[in-house]
């Protein structure tokens, strides 16, 4: 662990609750960054806050805030600015999916997944998009999935698949439109990580796991870790020529 590593870059970072958001934000302040998150859920956010706290870290957090609200984004981002002068660094880990079969699958509940998976992303960048203008570049991480390129047998994923096809192909756009400015925007596409979201699909669905293993060239679930390594590298200066790019970080199951 190097902590000089994100020295001096102030890192917005959304859905520090929990899962990869939590792991990215506790990551990055590890390695020099100033870390400003945000959860919906006030309780989770403190329970992060203080365990960065006594590890001596320095992470901020505005919660609650719910990041489907169209003001809420430009509050956290000018909040980041007021206290620490600027903006270089965005990682869009917030989300919010409904799984269901087609069948069973509410209209309301379409809406409300394309909303959590792409509209929390669009709002955030857009509020970010001038201040890193403003700093001269800067860096955005946007979460696609594994979903986005396969389906997973025993996983009614159909409103999530859309929604991450879609942050893919959003973060193309924002990567053509950010080039003049010097901004970079990539895209992780995680295979299946152990969160308190996934924790419960695993509880409830007792044949996933094994459908989960079976295609993973590596046996093992992902942990918020792995993925907060490979954000740690995306946005560091290591990065500075990669853009428009998608990682897949999935034990293998994309190349299955």
């Amino acid at each position: 662990m190097d902590p000089s590593r994100l020295k001096g870059k102030v890192a917005v970072v959304t859905g520090i609750g929990n899962g990869i958001g939590q792991g990215i934000a506790l990551m990055f302040a590890r390695q020099g960054a100033q870390v400003v998150g945000c959860d919906i859920d006030a309780a989770a956010a403190q329970a992060t806050l203080q365990g960065a706290h006594a590890e001596g870290l320095a992470i901020d957090s505005v919660h609650p805030l719910d990041l489907a609200d169209p003001a809420s984004a430009p509050r956290l981002v000018a909040h980041a600015v007021q206290r620490h002068g600027g903006l270089d660094i965005l990682v869009n880990a917030a989300a919010f999916a409904v799984f269901a079969w087609i069948e069973q699958m509410r209209y309301e509940d379409w809406r409300r997944t394309l909303t959590g998976e792409l509209d929390l992303v669009f709002l955030a960048c857009q509020a970010a998009w001038p201040h890193l203008v403003q700093r001269g570049g800067g860096a955005i991480v946007n979460f696609a999935s594994v979903n986005a390129y396969v389906a997973l047998q025993g996983s009614a994923a159909l409103a999530h698949c859309a929604g991450k096809g879609g942050v893919l192909a959003m973060t193309r756009q924002l990567a053509m439109e950010g080039g003049p400015h010097r901004i970079r925007c990539n895209t992780i596409s995680p295979g299946f990580i152990v969160t308190g979201a996934t924790r419960h699909h695993l509880d409830t669905v007792p044949e996933l796991l094994g459908h989960v293993l079976a295609k993973k060239m590596l046996k093992r679930v992902g942990q918020p870790e792995d993925v907060a390594w490979l954000a740690s590298f995306l946005v560091s200066d290591e990065a500075s020529w990669i853009t428009g790019s998608d990682y897949a970080i999935d034990g293998g199951a994309r190349a299955w």
